[in-house]
């Protein structure tokens, strides 16, 4: 009677199934498995570093925005609260209310008092605080004084790096924008200002700010009178 064998059976007496079992895989077979493992390792690899470097992106892109935020609110709580208030320098000079200089890194590329400042621990000064915005090596710099006349200033603090250029623009009481701010009067603010900030390896930005309401100028009262 014959014997009955069973579908792909090969002469050694195993079928495929008991024969991988038995002897396990080859080489080329083992090859291709690890091949696969490769690419499929190197892909994870480079998506894992891609993601790390996008994030890396974004980090320093939203750092850098909230810079520029920080330094656009330091602005225009200084300049909304500015006041026509004439001041003496460490030298002990007269300066104006409101001046502004494009002298590179040896003068403030503005100064002006602001008023607001509060005093929470009862301390021996003013409400009114003198400030400077200052562009040294490279950085957009904030300068505060203690005392109005004939102090020196504070540490200044740092609004922005990697600053190469900063443009002033203001606007006067006929709704012009000017160039330099070189008033008759000394007492004489204007009503807005446009600042624009040039940096290392980024786009241009370009800030405005109201200016507090100032005394008016003599020159519109008397055309008016």
């Amino acid at each position: 009677m014959a014997r009955f064998q069973p579908p792909f059976e090969r002469e050694d007496g195993f079928t495929l199934s008991w024969r991988s079992a038995e002897h396990g895989f080859t080489l080329i077979e083992l090859l291709v498995a690890l091949m696969i493992f490769a690419l499929l390792a190197g892909a994870g690899v480079l998506l894992l570093g891609n993601s790390v470097s996008a994030q890396a992106q974004i980090k320093a892109r939203l750092d850098d925005m909230a810079a520029v935020q920080r330094a656009g609110g330091a602005l225009a709580g200084d300049l909304g609260q500015a006041v026509p208030r004439i001041t003496r320098t460490e030298a002990g000079t007269l300066a104006p209310a409101f001046w502004a200089h494009q002298d590179g890194e040896s003068q403030p590329v503005m100064q002006f008092v602001r008023g607001g400042w509060d005093n929470l621990g009862e301390l021996p000064r003013p409400s009114l605080q003198k400030v400077e915005y200052w562009v040294r090596q490279g950085r957009l710099e904030r300068r505060t004084y203690a005392q109005l006349d004939g102090a020196a200033g504070d540490d200044p603090a740092a609004l922005l790096e990697n600053v190469e250029a900063v443009v002033l623009r203001f606007r006067d009481a006929q709704g012009k924008w000017r160039e330099d701010w070189t008033p008759t009067q000394p007492d004489l603010l204007p009503r807005a200002v446009e600042m624009t900030v040039t940096r290392t390896g980024e786009p241009r930005v370009m800030l405005r700010f109201m200016v507090a309401p100032g005394p008016v100028e003599k020159l519109e009262v008397a055309a008016g009178a």
